[in-house]
């Protein structure tokens, strides 16, 4: 139970640090610091949120780590002040529940440090997970500058950490404890799903808004032009993406999608292309990509059986603990019809990718069964259509045949690749299909979303 002692003993702390310091502070003028305990790069919901927040005038600090570059429209925003967090390494001397406690009172104090030392803010605007420390130290500082706190509920911690430890181990129960006990303190709460906003209130006693994840306005469609630029970029350093045969014109301009015409200049699809398989991945323990790569394993079965279907390069994206692991499997295949490739995209290549692709693939498995995969909102707003595996409250998101196919294990899953690319690209079917309808369906924007949801609970209170 020493990470209980430890939890408990860093709560106190923080308590009496807040009622020592507590004064009579000037509110934040409207400013509004937008954290999470994470990469930001990484973190597209709260980059969209500080997005948000500047088009109204807000000043947003943003608050994270900068392990991987944000998007440039965040980094170029004049309204928008990155504040970085240093990462702090790893102890690894004893045990890792010790190891564990020793890691967030570190993070305590930096996080704490760091935010006391900023403009006080009016809102402080904080995803969770990870909430341990950061909903108890936000609260703090809260208390210090006399600010409101919103928590946005992406997931819980505690079931994040069930799938390392077990839902019964020590170590998740106090999580559990801590994120119901300082999650009720916050002033104003989002989250992402309406069975999250149940749970919520029925199991935290916590009041909730529902903020649908949405796509940003550069995930869209990609014109044939620009796909034909990405796809000669990538090229450079992935094999999947080079011409797969040689050209008759030594001077070509072509990739494994695409080429340039030489008489009109136009770029056209290559004829016999391969089809654009697409994943996108934090690499975690949520995501089990095994199902994947079995179902491709099928699937180059079926194409060696004589069934008319096409290459398929698969492309997989992200970063994340269990990248090597996978790559390690990747390796060991050994396909005549599949190519696979991990990259790493840069933020505004990202969106181009999805929106040139044939179909998209998503492998999330909530942890709590409760929050919906943001890379399958992406994709919708590209007009791709998703296979994506089944879990309590994606029927949120994904409409099995009508905007793409809900698939449990990876037999399903490579019944439906089979039956989505048989005859592709002359037959398209139901690939056609799903991309009219997701073209047709009329939703709200994220702007509009967060006009309608977030600024009435800033401007209530001013």
């Amino acid at each position: 139970m020493a990470a209980g002692g430890a939890t408990l003993a860093v709560a106190v702390v923080l308590v009496v640090a807040a009622a020592l310091w507590r004064r009579q502070a000037v509110r934040g003028a409207g400013r509004v610091c937008v954290a999470v305990l994470g990469d930001l790069g990484r973190s597209p919901r709260m980059q969209y949120h500080a997005l948000s927040l500047a088009r109204h005038g807000r000043g947003v600090a943003l608050l994270g780590y900068f392990q991987t570059r944000p998007h440039r429209d965040v980094l170029s925003s004049g309204e928008i002040r990155v504040v970085p967090l240093s990462e702090l390494r790893c102890l690894r001397v004893g045990p890792k529940l010790f190891q564990y406690v020793v890691k967030v009172v570190a993070q305590t104090v930096q996080l704490l440090y760091t935010m006391l030392r900023m403009d006080p803010p009016s809102y402080v605007l904080l995803q969770n997970p990870p909430g341990l420390p950061s909903i108890a130290v936000a609260w703090v500082a809260c208390l210090f500058w006399r600010s409101k706190l919103i928590i946005d509920w992406h997931n819980y911690g505690y079931t994040i950490m069930s799938l390392n430890h077990g839902r019964n181990h020590p170590l998740v129960l106090i999580a559990k404890w801590y994120e119901k006990l300082f999650g009720r303190l916050s002033d104003y709460n989002l989250c992402v799903t309406d069975a999250m906003k149940e749970d919520l209130w029925v199991n935290c006693n916590i009041k909730a808004v529902t903020l649908y994840d949405r796509p940003a306005s550069y995930f869209k469609e990609t014109p044939l032009e620009l796909q034909h630029q990405l796809y000669l970029k990538l090229a450079k350093d992935y094999e999947p993406f080079k011409p797969h045969t040689e050209s008759v014109s030594w001077n070509a301009e072509r990739s494994a999608f695409t080429e340039r015409d030489e008489k009109s200049g136009d770029v056209i699809k290559s004829r016999g292309r391969p089809a654009l398989l697409i994943s996108s991945t934090s690499w975690t323990e949520d995501e089990d990509f095994s199902v994947l790569l079995k179902a491709l394993e099928d699937y180059e079965q079926y194409v060696n059986e004589g069934v008319k279907l096409p290459a398929l390069v698969c492309v997989i994206t992200g970063k994340g603990p269990l990248k090597e692991y996978y790559n390690g499997l990747i390796k060991k295949l050994h396909f005549k019809h599949i190519q696979i490739c991990t990259p790493w995209l840069e933020a505004e290549d990202y969106p181009v990718l999805l929106g040139s692709a044939d179909l998209g693939v998503c492998l999330h498995k909530s942890s709590s069964g409760l929050d919906l995969p943001m890379k399958v909102v992406d994709m919708f707003g590209c007009c791709l259509p998703v296979c994506a595996i089944y879990f309590e409250c994606l029927h949120e998101l994904v409409k099995h045949n009508e905007n793409g196919l809900i698939f449990r294990d990876s037999h399903e899953l490579a019944e439906q690749l089979k039956m989505l690319f048989l005859g592709f690209p002359t037959l398209e079917g139901k690939l056609q299909l799903f991309r009219k309808n997701l073209r047709a369906s009329k939703q709200l924007s994220w702007d509009e979303s967060w006009d309608h949801t977030v600024l009435p609970l800033l401007s209530q209170t001013e």
